[in-house]
């Protein structure tokens, strides 16, 4: 069991960690903010709601953003008009339009001209808005020409993704009376489910840095009994290793970094439906994997006769009856998650099944000092100010961004994250985190835990009190940042590294304790088994 829990624990941080830090809140998926803000062209890009009306009959509701040009677009419903829709003639409004509108909405193709030259042919013939139709079902954010001055135009101006462009056409052309209403709701200011985000993830750490240190402190009282009772076993159990632990060394911290960047690559070239749906095969194993060792665990405090009494299983090995009782209950809900993991309380199941496997790679991987600590949480802090804004360069886009949200297929997003609906929003929505967020900073936590219980340090006077502060603050100004930054993805780990890292260094060095901390990673002890020189 203890080398099937070393492949679990490797298999999950892998694929559990290709986005080791990242938070996502827009829903643009183009960004052109290195186009200046010029005279009329200043606005603040907004999501518009489109509400539709057939024959006068409330139909669907279209979401489209707003243009840096133009009149900015109301934001309370109850003073939105509804208007007429009608179809432009040329369709891309390139040239003057063949008849007079009567204010009302124009409906036009993207393409052959600019955005601006669009919106001024609309309003010289008549319209009190445009609704331009995108080439693909991606929202597109519509800038000016950098030559483009002192622009006065007059109208509202709103991209439309092509499968809604193409339904409103076809109500149009199929001789209905069609009727929109645009609006912005305000968002609020401070997202809910953010907060729920940081609870959970600063939760479990919390929850899964004492189950290490109190399986730690166990494991060395049994040690020092062994040492009483019988020294000759000590070399055996040296050679056998420290039970199902899996030491990460500074050549797997780097190793690591370079497989997780391949394995993003590979996400991003071979971005499909059923890619997706493997994903979701790999997260339930692992998920149930994590459920069942956190089940069994925290049963077996009630159950303790059946989680030390085993069986033999063909292909597993020795399993303890508990396991055996807890397992099928972990596949059912797997499965069932697996299901339904596409309907809108799905998030439940999914942030369930992460949970437990993150707490459980966290109780498995364990970081011996701070120097291996400092390897990993570098090189990810590289690779994820990468792959989120470098790797623009190369790509013409952000890997980690396009991989996290599922842009190429119609899921939504990847398994490997957190999630929560945005809660008071009009917009709706999923605030998301990624697991390695808390797996990576996690592992060298609960290294400070693990150093504390057996330095025997009061919470104060120890690591682990001030770790989880930094933690903490460092995710809370990532979602500062989200919110200062119009909602773009951000890299965590550009704001936890720096306040992780550089609270432990400097706690150690005042304390004069960082040599220990950065080789040993344990405090100095006397073996009770040797007496000292008189």
């Amino acid at each position: 069991m203890d080398l099937g829990r070393r492949w679990m624990a490797l298999r999950a941080l892998l694929v559990i960690s290709v986005l080791p830090g990242l938070v996502l809140g827009g829903d643009i998926v183009h960004e052109d903010d290195e186009a200046p803000k010029l005279p009329g062209c200043s606005n603040n890009f907004v999501l518009v709601k489109v509400q539709t009306w057939i024959n006068n009959k409330e139909d669907a509701e279209f979401v489209g953003v707003g243009a840096r040009f133009g009149t900015t677009i109301e934001s309370k419903e109850k003073h939105a008009n509804r208007t007429r829709l009608l179809l432009s003639d040329p369709p891309d409004c390139c040239r003057t339009l063949k008849k007079k509108l009567a204010g009302d909405v124009l409906l036009v193709q993207r393409g052959n001209c600019t955005f601006t030259t669009k919106a001024k042919v609309a309003e010289a013939a008549g319209a009190s808005a445009i609704l331009i139709v995108n080439n693909r079902k991606e929202l597109y954010k519509m800038v000016c020409d950098r030559n483009e001055t002192n622009l006065k135009i007059n109208i509202s101006a709103v991209m439309l993704p092509h499968d809604a462009g193409v339904s409103l056409e076809s109500s149009v052309r199929s001789g209905a009376s069609v009727a929109v209403q645009l609006y912005s709701p305000d968002r609020p200011l401070v997202d809910t489910a953010e907060v729920f985000l940081w609870l959970m993830a600063v939760g479990t750490i919390l929850c899964a840095s004492y189950w290490s240190a109190w399986s730690a402190r166990e494991a060395s009282i049994e040690y020092e009994k062994l040492i009483k009772d019988a020294p000759d076993e000590i070399l055996n159990m040296e050679a056998t290793g420290t039970g199902g632990v899996v030491d990460v060394n500074t050549t797997s911290a780097v190793l690591f970094v370079v497989l997780a960047s391949g394995f993003l690559i590979l996400l991003y070239k071979f971005m499909s439906h059923w890619f997706v749906e493997l994903l979701v095969v790999l997260f339930c194993i692992g998920g149930v994997e994590g459920l069942q060792t956190c089940l069994v665990a925290l049963l077996s405090r009630w159950f303790k006769r059946a989680g030390e009494s085993f069986i033999k299983v063909p292909f597993f090995g020795a399993v303890s009856y508990l396991t055996l009782a807890v397992s099928p209950f972990c596949i059912a809900f797997a499965a069932v998650w697996a299901v339904y993991h596409t309907l809108s309380y799905a998030w439940i199941g999914q942030d369930i099944l992460g949970i437990a496997l993150i707490i459980t790679v966290l109780q498995i991987v364990r970081v011996p000092n701070l120097k291996v600590g400092t390897v990993l949480l570098c090189c990810a802090f590289l690779y994820d100010i990468f792959w989120v804004f470098a790797s623009k360069r190369w790509f013409h886009e952000s890997v980690m961004i396009v991989v996290a949200r599922g842009d190429r297929t119609d899921e939504d997003g990847v398994p490997m994250l957190l999630k929560i609906p945005r809660m008071f929003d009009p917009w709706g929505g999923f605030s998301i985190i990624g697991f390695g967020d808390i797996i990576l900073p996690g592992l060298l936590i609960v290294f400070s835990l693990r150093y504390d219980f057996a330095a025997k340090k009061n919470l104060r006077a120890g690591y682990f009190l001030w770790s989880m502060v930094a933690y903490g603050s460092g995710l809370l100004i990532t979602y500062v940042a989200l919110n200062l930054m119009d909602g773009h993805g951000q890299p965590a780990l550009l704001y936890i590294v720096p306040f992780l890292l550089g609270t432990f260094l400097a706690l150690g060095r005042k304390r004069g304790e960082l040599g220990n901390l950065w080789t040993r990673g344990e405090p100095e002890r006397i073996c009770p088994h040797i007496q000292p020189v008189q």
